[in-house]
């Protein structure tokens, strides 16, 4: 076993550098920052059709009005996503460019959703003459052609700007006004490149290049729904985390598209009167696949607070138990540690997947219907079931089945390592290392601003927290805030230092060109480290002031 964990070690380089790659970045980071929609438009979904359940059916004319909401917001998210990934790709491409000839994101991203358009929708014309074009490819149907479409603009973009290939304008004029000329070769380029392209695609095939694209994935997409393409999915998902690398940074955006069509598309069906077969959906990635965080950790973590002989691990079950309730295992996964650890090598990599075969069991032989609805992933998995399934019975049942299920996979595993750090305490001298206090120095600290980043937003609100507990304990106005990796480039600007959350670490020198590029500092974490800084407000006050104080 130590062999095969000093294998996957080796090839964490490579993991890590296939985590900053530019292009799964952008379609990561742009899906999350339009995930307020595909929340906020499931809120109507669940009060258009719960109540169906209960045999109550709201009037068509209700119906059209609670799910106009959705219709305008979903309905469009491929539009916006083509938007915000062409941003994000955007600031990647900028790492690499001169300070003083940057490129336009506002002008990339209404490039994007201009392009998106003209591969994607159908002009329309009504009986009475009426004009508009069609919107069926504009939601989740077209989110691969949005990826297209923002990489596509961004590197026309690059090609010309860098190349200086553009109108200037005298230096007198104000630079708002010069920004929008040297803004015009470069868009006019792009969009005349799909006009003419979507010209010939159509010609020749006869639909839009959106609906090719999707003709042409979706075998994929059938195969990814089967028992070998979940198990490849979501045991790289969890091979990645084991060795430290956030795996659906990786996994994530190549199945981004995936995931929303088939809950859209369960969705449908349910509202045809039909059974919703599709396993890939958001909500089955966040509520059983990672039932507690990335390797189905919820079970494990109880049986460490509730189970276990260790004093060590019983402590570490019980901190850790409420941010894992809510789908935030980074304490657990560093602090037990479930990170490399032999041990649990196995049951980490094989429990997602024995999940996921799970559920398809449920919908392909007892007639349970796929996820219907996408809740926030820190709702507690045993309810993100219940409510994305549809509060129904055999939800019911499979959500006592995958507990069942986890338990006896991390079970033995669970007793060997208990026994192991059992020996450990026993062994232990009783000699106490006195720790020596630093005088953090108010004075460094006052008023600064310290932002911490992880990959959701979740685990970083523990350093946050712990840092302003430090803080209001000593004295000190120091403020901190929490985030995400990729939704921070346009506030980071604000603050005097960016810290990394260990599952992040590995953007920690794409940070650093734009940290170093605004003269702030910034630092990455490792796994031990994070978490006993977000236990000790003293140690997390000790280390922001190490930081801020070097040269």
């Amino acid at each position: 076993m130590d062999t095969i964990i000093g294998t996957i070690e080796k090839g964490k380089p490579f993991f890590d550098k296939l985590a900053r790659n530019r292009y799964l970045k952008a379609i990561r980071d742009g899906f999350l920052s339009a995930m307020p929609i595909i929340i906020f438009s499931s809120i109507f979904l669940l009060i258009a059709y719960v109540p169906n359940i209960w045999g109550y059916n709201w009037p068509k004319s209700i119906e059209t009005i609670l799910m106009k909401p959705y219709n305008y917001s979903m309905g469009i998210m491929a539009l916006v996503v083509s938007a915000t990934t062409a941003k994000h790709f955007t600031d990647a491409l900028n790492r690499d460019m001169p300070e003083n000839n940057q490129l336009n994101f506002i002008s990339t991203m209404v490039a994007s959703m201009v392009g998106f358009l003209l591969l994607s929708s159908d002009a329309l014309t009504a009986k009475d003459g009426a004009a508009g074009f069609g919107n069926a490819l504009l939601g989740s149907k077209g989110l691969l052609t949005a990826f297209i479409s923002a990489f596509i603009v961004g590197g026309i973009y690059k090609f010309f700007v860098s190349r200086n290939i553009t109108i200037k304008l005298p230096e007198q004029v104000p630079p708002n006004i010069s920004q929008t000329f040297k803004d015009v070769i470069p868009f006019s380029v792009a969009i005349v490149f799909f006009w003419l392209f979507d010209l010939g695609f159509r010609n020749i095939f006869g639909y839009c290049f959106a609906q090719g694209v999707i003709n042409v994935f979706q075998p994929l997409f059938g195969a990814a729904d089967g028992y070998i393409g979940l198990a490849i999915i979501y045991g790289a998902m969890s091979l990645f985390w084991f060795v430290g690398v956030h795996g659906p940074s990786i996994v994530e955006p190549a199945i981004s598209a995936a995931l929303l069509l088939g809950m859209s598309e369960n969705l449908a069906a349910v509202q045809a009167g039909q059974h919703a077969t599709h396993v890939l959906s958001l909500g089955a990635q966040y509520f059983v696949v990672c039932l507690g965080g990335t390797g189905a950790t919820l079970v494990p973590c109880l049986m460490f607070a509730f189970l276990a002989k260790s004093k060590q691990l019983k402590a570490i079950g019980r901190a850790s138990a409420i941010p894992v309730f809510f789908n935030v295992n980074e304490p657990f996964l560093f602090g037990a540690p479930m990170v490399l650890n032999p041990v649990f090598f196995v049951p980490f990599i094989l429990t997602p997947v024995f999940n996921i075969w799970l559920l398809k069991i449920f919908i392909d032989f007892l007639g349970m219907d796929g996820f219907l609805y996408t809740l926030p992933w820190t709702t507690p998995g045993p309810i993100g079931i219940i409510l994305g399934c549809g509060m129904k019975l055999l939800p019911c049942v499979f959500l006592a089945a995958v507990v069942a299920l986890d338990f006896v996979m991390y079970y033995p595993f669970f007793k060997v390592y208990d026994a192991e750090k059992v020996e450990e305490e026993k062994n232990a001298t009783n000699e106490v290392k006195a720790e020596k206090e630093v005088d953090v120095d108010g004075e460094v600290l006052d008023s600064k601003k310290i932002l911490v980043l992880c990959a959701g937003g979740g685990t970083s609100g523990l350093l946050a927290n712990a840092l302003a507990k430090g803080a209001k304990e000593k004295g000190i106005p120091l403020v901190t805030a929490a985030g995400s990796y990729g939704a921070h480039t346009d506030i980071m600007k604000d603050y005097d230092l960016v810290i990394l959350a260990p599952q992040v670490a590995s953007y920690y020198q794409d940070l650093k060109k734009d940290t170093d590029r605004l003269g702030i500092k910034s630092v990455a974490c490792q796994g031990k480290q994070y978490i006993e800084l977000t236990r000790n407000p003293q140690k997390a006050l000790e280390f922001v002031f190490s930081v801020l104080e070097e040269a």
